[in-house]
């Protein structure tokens, strides 16, 4: 059983392409624009093991927000696809992980709820990429 996934999404604002290998070996292939958005997707897949592809093009001289959304639907939708019936997969995991300059907690639950939970303080600052 191959787990992978590819992905389109085409909207009045953008367009995405999504190829992922969840048994890759960590290669990514990211580009949307947005380069701290895509430095964030490429840890997702080196850190994670997996293979990811996106491509995406969007109205980023009007806003970021719809390639951050569309981007982001379109992975989950990839991961569900690629995971498949979850079978030898655990439901959920957390950790903490410390980077350079910072401590990130994870929880990460796979059960199939169709929403992110973000309660994250975000100080006023200048737009993704600057």
């Amino acid at each position: 059983m191959t787990r992978t996934a590819q992905r389109r999404r085409a909207t009045k604002e953008t367009s995405i392409e999504i190829d992922l290998d969840l048994d890759g070996t960590g290669s990514t292939d990211i580009s949307t624009g947005i380069p701290f958005y895509d430095h964030m997707l490429d840890q997702i897949g080196r850190h994670g093991g997996f293979d990811l592809r996106v491509q995406a093009v969007g109205d980023l001289q009007i806003d970021t927000h719809h390639t951050v959304e569309d981007v982001a639907i379109a992975l989950g939708e990839a991961f569900a696809e690629a995971l498949g019936d979850k079978a030898g997969v655990r439901r959920f995991a957390s950790g903490r992980y410390p980077l350079d300059e910072a401590l990130i907690d994870v929880a990460l639950d796979l059960s199939g709820r169709p929403w992110v939970d973000w309660h994250v303080p975000m100080p006023e600052s200048l737009p993704l990429g600057d």
